[in-house]
This record gives structure tokens, C-alpha cells and sequence, in this order.
């Protein structure tokens, strides 16, 4: 079947050319309606464009999408963007950044209109899933998906990540070991629209918990605190209303472990003399407090994830396509063995 064109899409959408045109290239000149109808006129012939004459004819466009649920000024998301860019910028490729991809109506708003602008030889997708859909969307038109630091491989051409169930089974287990009886997990709630990697740490602080029950005297719990700029403040007022305060603190993330050190230090609970706690990331800031954590490296798995991304963007199969890795436990000094 012949390619669709320009034309063929006008026809279809009842719309003249420069309609079509302006739909793609000067959105804010057509009105929602209008451009609805191009879309889904566009999409149901297949038909894309791309962004110069250079891309027409040869079919790249030399630029990527990295899709983050946060902000790029996020320590992760930074560390990752400077790893795809130093793999990539040097052969000619520009990094495009999409923010708050962290609802259904965003991923839906991106996955249908990519597809048809053909505007990227590859996406990736930092620390949350896609459904089948959308990666079907991608894939009709031969873009890879890579994923970094996913909780899930499927629907993905290539993945580099933590395996954050087993390293905070991992993080959850030392404090166990350090004879604490009695340890609380803090995290941020789970987003209903968005399955997140870092909500599996969870499972893996609960799954050593339960592990240990068994043959010792455990009390722990999970203390979930709205996600949002103050959930390190909630954190810390969910602790200090407790009846009683615990031996050991286990945190989802640095960025919530770094300000309880220092806040709770106020209020009379000090590390490592009253309570151990433990920290994920291995972020900035982490080795200033001295903190307990568990590392990750996001720089060196945007590096990996570029990599796959240029053997897949040039038609050459992975001997692994998906990658699974460890994070290291980094021993400092805000945790100690329970008398």
C-alpha cells in the first residue's frame, strides 16, 4: 500500500492542506476540534511527519524524548539526562524533556500525537510503566522504547534498572541484622495513575520484615505520607506521634531519610545513639550527613540505556536487551548494632 500523504489526510479530515499543516507545525492556530479531526485522521491512515527535509529523507530526525513522572531538576532525573547526553550529544542527537508524564490523560496526550509528528527516534521512559498501547503506538512506526529504571519490562524494546524490591530487601535486612526490633518504613503514597519503580521498595522492606518474623522478635510497620514537597515534614510528624519511637527507620529515598536526621535531631532523637536509620540513592547531600544507603548509579544506566537505544535506533539486536542490577549497600554512620 502506498504511503498517505498530505493530501490523503486533508481529504479524510475534510480540511484543506494548510489546515493539515498548521495542525502540526502551528497548533495554536487551529482550534482544538479542528486538530482533533487531522489527528485522528492522520492516525487512522498512519500517515507522520518529521521535522526538516534532512529527516524526510533519510527517516532520523537525531533527536530522543526522555520522559520523566518529576521534574528534570530531580537528582535522578538529572544524573540520567546527563548520561543519554554524553552518550549522545557528541554524534549529532538533541535530548528532548518531558515532564509530569505522571497521569493517564499526560502519557495518553504523548502517545497518540508522537506517533503521528514522528518527531523522535526514540523515547525513553525514566522510573514508571507503560501499557501495552502505548507501546504498540510507538512501535508501528519502528521507535524504540527504552525503559530506566522501570518496575516493569513489558512493552519495552530495552531496559536498564534497579532492582529496588531486592536492594531494599537488601537495606531492610542490615538493620535486622543489627538486632532492631523494632523498624517503620517511610515512603510517599503510591499514585493510583502511575505505576512507579520506587514504590517496589516497599515490597521489599515488607518482604524481609516477615522473613525475620519468623525466627525473631519483630515489630515494624509502613508509614505512608502523601507524595509532594512536604512529605518529609509529614514523614516526621507521623513519627513523632507515635507511641513509641522506633529503633530503626528504613526510607524510601535519601531525600526523605537526609531531612528526619536532621530534623528529628531537634526534637531528641539523634542517630546513631537512639535509632539507626537508613536511607536509598546514595544522592548529594548523602555522604555530608554521613548517611547510611543504598546506591544507584542513574548517570551510568542513562549511559547504558543510550547505548541500547544507538543499537536499536540502527537495526542491531541485544544480546540483553533488558538489564537488572543491584544497588550497593554504602555503610556510614547513621546506623549501629541494638544492644
Amino acid at each position: 500500500m502506498d504511503k498517505a500523504g498530505i493530501r490523503d489526510v486533508a481529504k479524510a479530515a475534510g480540511v484543506s492542506i494548510s489546515t493539515v499543516s498548521r495542525a502540526f507545525t502551528r497548533p495554536e492556530l487551529v482550534s482544538n476540534r479542528t486538530r482533533r479531526k487531522v489527528l485522528d485522521a492522520a492516525d487512522k491512515l498512519d500517515f507522520n511527519i518529521s521535522r526538516s527535509a534532512t529527516a524526510l529523507k533519510t527517516g532520523q530526525t537525531h533527536r530522543v524524548a526522555l520522559l520523566m513522572n518529576e521534574e528534570i531538576t530531580s537528582w535522578f532525573n538529572t544524573q540520567v539526562f546527563a548520561g543519554i547526553s554524553n552518550v549522545l550529544h557528541p554524534l549529532g542527537y538533541d535530548v528532548s524533556l518531558f515532564q509530569h508524564i505522571d497521569t493517564a490523560a499526560h502519557r495518553h496526550d504523548f502517545f497518540t500525537n508522537l506517533p503521528i509528528r514522528r518527531n523522535v527516534d526514540a523515547v525513553f521512559v525514566a522510573s514508571f510503566d507503560i501499557d501495552p498501547h502505548e507501546a504498540e503506538q510507538l512501535r508501528r512506526i519502528n521507535v524504540p522504547i527504552i525503559g530506566i529504571n522501570i518496575p516493569a519490562t513489558k512493552g519495552f524494546d530495552a531496559s536498564i534498572s534497579i532492582d529496588d524490591e531486592a536492594s531494599m530487601f537488601t537495606g531492610a535486612q542490615h538493620l535486622i541484622n543489627l538486632r532492631h526490633k523494632d523498624i517503620v518504613y517511610t515512603c510517599s503514597q503510591a499514585e493510583d495513575s502511575i505505576n512507579s519503580s520506587i514504590d517496589a521498595r516497599g515490597r521489599g522492606f515488607v518482604r524481609a520484615c516477615e522473613a525475620a518474623s519468623h525466627t525473631r522478635d519483630l515489630t515494624w510497620q509502613v508509614i505512608s505520607v502523601p507524595r509532594g514537597r512536604d512529605f518529609a515534614d509529614s514523614a516526621l510528624a507521623a513519627l513523632l506521634a507515635l507511641e513509641k519511637f522506633p529503633d530503626a527507620i528504613c526510607c524510601q529515598m535519601d531525600m526523605m531519610a537526609i531531612p528526619l536526621v536532621l530534623k528529628l535531631g531537634k526534637y531528641g532523637h539523634l542517630t546513631p545513639r537512639d535509632y539507626s536509620i537508613i536511607g536509598f540513592d546514595d544522592s548529594p547531600y548523602a555522604d555530608t550527613i554521613n548517611l547510611t544507603t543504598m546506591r544507584q548509579d542513574p548517570q551510568a544506566m542513562g549511559r547504558m540505556a543510550a547505548n541500547k537505544a544507538l543499537a536499536l535506533m540502527n537495526g542491531e539486536s541485544l544480546d540483553k536487551p533488558h538489564e537488572l542490577i543491584q544497588a550497593q549497600l554504602i555503610l556510614r554512620e547513621t546506623d549501629s548494632p541494638r544492644g
